[in-house]
């Protein structure tokens, strides 16, 4: 095929819209992506005449099941649940698990997508995979969650494994559906192996996990910061969520010195304006781990801070900002008050928190942005040396993981500045950086194997 008989990025993607009817979530992924690398490619033909590209956009496999369980009062409850294995040519399926009411195939087709690219960043033997559930654990009984996640993985187990997919946590799924899952796939196979990611330090886990994803976007956004001169100690930050990556990213800015005064969930936001410091961090954790709490309580107990019903945090006036809530929850007027109001870089901790229209804003302003595919790397990244370490029957100190979760996320900077700077060296496209960087490696992977 002559270079000049390619399809252009809108052939190419009505062909993915044709093919994913109504998946929205899936079709803004890998048009993200594909904008970046259809120029990359532009001359070369060996990713053409192989269609690399379409190949990465349709996944391996989507598996989809149906899942019973019984809650408290003897009720039959159905459920259904997804593992979507997009591609496994750098290593095993790689990916969280995820129950959440909004789960759909187009949400877990699209982060399994961007799985994909963010663990060829890291440098591991690790393909893209993500799965889930519609199931709500908000509001549910320890029992009621056992129950539901032993059911879920007596019918996902045929289809994972040490060698073959590593699921992990991700929104809904903490330790406590980890140990359900884990320990109903060791009853079931009769083999104790590392088949999940995201377990207890007693039984294989890793010392770092609960911290990973939000300490490596704090890390990527101080290396953003550092290639222009300018650090992290005095600034404030604005950072939604109130979960596991909120909170460890919160805990990270005011290690370095910085001023955390926002976080959130799905009711609203809490502005703290005296900043919230390690003690209201401890809080926040204890109030969300333990008694399942709302961020609003934390205005009731902390007497300067105020609770915003319904609203996100992107409005108020800070220097920094890291999403670590969930998809689109970021949009293009909400970008442009953070520009008018002196951001002055993004580092994503949630997957796709920025829509489209916001990142546009974001780059026309040139403003220091990081994408969810580099910047939250750091969770899959101690995952996969979870990975090794259950391989290896080891446990790593939390020195030694925390010095290589550093590494990583300094060496996913530099490959994402080195094919994102513009020609005089001024600007970095973070984005496009990290699509080029995360293509390329699976790219390169799938033309060694041949069409197959």
């Amino acid at each position: 095929m002559a270079v000049s008989d390619h399809v252009n990025l809108e052939q190419f993607m009505a062909g993915v819209e044709k093919r994913n009817m109504g998946q929205t979530e899936f079709i803004q992924a890998v048009r993200e992506v594909a904008q970046d690398i259809f120029d990359f490619i532009a001359d070369k033909e060996e990713y053409h005449e192989a269609q690399i590209l379409r190949r990465i956009a349709e996944p391996d496999r989507v598996v989809s099941f149906r899942v019973c369980w019984e809650d408290d009062n003897h009720n039959i409850r159905v459920q259904r649940g997804w593992r979507v294995q997009n591609n496994n040519a750098i290593g095993p399926y790689k990916g969280g698990i995820r129950f959440h009411p909004s789960v759909n195939e187009s949400i877990l087709k699209f982060l399994a997508f961007e799985q994909t690219f963010k663990n060829s960043l890291t440098g591991l033997p690790m393909g893209g995979g993500k799965g889930g559930s519609n199931f709500n654990p908000k509001g549910k009984s320890d029992s009621e969650v056992m129950r539901f996640c032993q059911s879920f993985m007596t019918e996902l187990y045929r289809h994972i494994g040490p060698d073959t997919d590593v699921p992990a946590g991700d929104i809904g799924v903490g330790g406590r559906e980890i140990g359900y899952m884990f320990g109903q796939y060791k009853r079931i196979t009769n083999r104790w192996e590392g088949v999940l990611t995201g377990k207890a330090v007693e039984y294989g886990g890793s010392q770092m996990r609960p911290e990973a994803t939000g300490y490596g976007a704090v890390y990527f956004l101080q290396n953003m910061l550092k290639h222009q001169g300018q650090d992290v100690e005095g600034r404030t930050t604005i950072i939604s969520g109130s979960g596991n990556v909120a909170t460890h990213a919160a805990e990270k800015i005011v290690e370095l010195g910085g001023k955390v005064l926002t976080l959130s969930d799905s009711g609203g936001f809490i502005h703290d304006p005296d900043g919230i410091d390690q003690e209201k961090i401890n809080w926040v954790k204890e109030l969300k781990t333990e008694r399942r709490g709302r961020i609003s309580e934390y205005a009731d107990h902390f007497t300067n801070a105020t609770f915003h019903e319904g609203a996100r945090p992107w409005r108020v006036e800070a220097e920094l900002a890291l999403p670590c809530a969930t998809q689109n929850e970021l949009n293009g007027d909400e970008a442009r008050a953070m520009v008018k109001n002196g951001v002055i870089a993004v580092s994503e901790g949630a997957n796709m928190p920025t829509t489209l229209e916001g990142v546009d804003v974001f780059h026309d302003a040139h403003i220091m942005y990081a994408p969810g595919k580099a910047a939250n790397a750091g969770g899959v990244a101690v995952s996969g040396l979870e990975m090794s370490q259950n391989s290896e029957r080891v446990s790593w100190h939390t020195e030694r993981l925390g010095d290589l979760l550093q590494d990583i996320m300094k060496d996913i900077h530099e490959k994402s500045a080195e094919y994102g700077s513009d020609e005089d060296g001024g600007y970095v496209n973070y984005v496009k950086g990290a699509n080029i960087a995360g293509f390329k490696k699976v790219a390169d992977a799938m033309l060694a194997f041949g069409v197959v």
